[in-house]
């Protein structure tokens, strides 16, 4: 008998897309640095003589990125499972949105799906953490940089934080934080980001590793219409809903043992992973900033 060779079948990495994955990273190494001079208040394209000063911010961002893919790469290797290069996504706003990352061999099961997935938002999401907590800690009125208080209401789970640590500081109308506070914010972004429940996002694979193709399908749809929605507050929702639609819509290929599901520590762990997604992105409502002493 012969078996032809299936359009589906994971496919090698091409020298094509191996330069494409290194154009991209370098590009990315010039939008993170381009984040850290916006963040500082310049345009290091207009202001090229002050690069020193991003670097310490462009380094932390890196690094975030960096965990991310070695994260998804360790588990992948546990599992005798081949990835391609990491394929990132420059951004001026943030740095980058995180990577796309194909999987080049057959999963045996869904458990495997899961692993690979969650690994990644997992590591960068504890050093994110990590560095935003040190920051906050770090922080003080003669910080770097000086926040509105508003500003915190933009992540529920940050606001949560801020308010253990710097406490009635945020009830005053500009707040001083150290920059491992905005390296860790961002990194905490490009964290759920990829968390979203899509296609072959991380959360996308996550959502399909647990409750299945025709549940991940939905998701997929409804987080498009989610970030049309969230485009007419935020135009960085739709641009990741066009990376989105054009390159990562998609539903990771079936692993050979679609019928066994992940366990119930798995199940745990991708409602914990949603849930901080959501605290991440979902910004504090005004009632509940007040309550809580947020912005004055």
């Amino acid at each position: 008998m012969i078996v032809l060779p299936s359009i589906d079948d994971p496919q090698p990495t091409s020298i094509a897309q191996w330069v494409l994955a290194a154009v991209l990273a370098i590009t990315t190494i010039v939008t993170c640095l381009e984040t850290a001079g916006l963040l500082q208040g310049f345009d290091l394209f207009s202001s090229p003589s002050r690069w020193r000063e991003t670097t310490s911010i462009a380094l932390g961002i890196l690094i975030i990125l960096a965990t991310h893919e070695s994260a998804h790469r360790i588990l992948a290797h546990r599992h005798q499972v081949r990835l391609s290069p990491p394929f990132l996504i420059p951004t001026w706003q943030i740095g980058s949105f995180g990577a796309i990352t194909r999987i080049q061999s057959w999963l045996k099961d869904r458990s495997v799906l899961f692993d690979i997935a969650f690994a990644g938002p997992a590591a960068s999401g504890i050093v994110s953490v990590v560095m935003l907590l040190w920051g906050l800690l770090l922080s003080h009125q003669g910080s770097l940089f000086q926040l509105r208080a508003e500003y915190f209401q933009g992540s529920i789970l940050v606001a949560a934080l801020a308010r253990i640590i710097l406490g009635d500081q945020l009830q005053q109308p500009l707040v001083g934080v150290h920059p491992l506070v905005m390296v860790g914010w961002l990194g905490l972004v490009v964290s759920a980001i990829n968390l979203l429940p899509a296609g072959q996002l991380d959360g996308g694979r996550i959502v399909q590793a647990i409750y299945g193709r025709n549940v991940a399908r939905v998701t997929t749809i409804a987080t498009l219409i989610i970030l049309g929605l969230a485009a007419l507050a935020n135009p960085l929702a739709i641009y990741w809903a066009i990376v989105i639609l054009f390159l990562q819509r998609d539903l990771e290929r079936p692993a050979l043992n679609e019928l066994t599901e992940p366990d119930d520590t798995r199940a745990a762990l991708a409602l914990l992973a949603l849930f901080l997604m959501a605290a991440t992105l979902l910004p504090l409502t005004p009632s509940l900033a007040g309550r809580l002493g947020i912005g004055g």
